[in-house]
């Protein structure tokens, strides 16, 4: 009999030996790089940013190995938040429109299967690492 195993692109929640930490991170790190490419930003000064969140989760989830299903998650809101500094919002809700343009957000918070979701609406808009599809 053989083990079912996740699709890819997600880490196996089973896997927490180095290699499945390492395979969860750089998942979350492709993930969150095919969301900025789809959003057409994902310029240098913006992959250090990655770069930069990837090794704070590294540690991360180092400390808390049953954590590795959430990297992805936690990646994009580092990233997130980092951009926010930087250059505002982002990735702004192609759902809502008028003058206050506003975010989504990553959802379940610290959870497996991330999705970008309009926080005005409730509504999902696509997992994370496939906002290209959903524009």
């Amino acid at each position: 009999m053989t083990e079912e195993h996740p699709p890819f692109p997600g880490p196996d929640p089973h896997d927490s030996g180095p290699h499945g930490l390492e395979r969860a991170l750089h998942t979350g790190r492709a993930l969150v790089l095919a969301d900025l490419t789809a959003c057409g930003i994902a310029e240098a000064e913006v992959v250090s940013l990655v770069e930069e969140a990837v090794s704070h989760r590294r540690w991360w989830v180092e400390q808390w190995p049953e954590g590795a299903s959430f990297v992805a998650g936690l990646i994009a809101q580092d990233v997130q938040d980092a951009l926010l500094d930087r250059r505002g919002r982002w990735p702004g809700c192609p759902l809502c429109g008028g003058p206050e343009e506003h975010a989504l957000d990553v959802e379940p918070e610290l959870g497996p299967d991330p999705h970008w979701v309009c926080g005005r609406t409730a509504t999902a808009v696509a997992p994370v690492g496939e906002l290209g599809s959903a524009r």
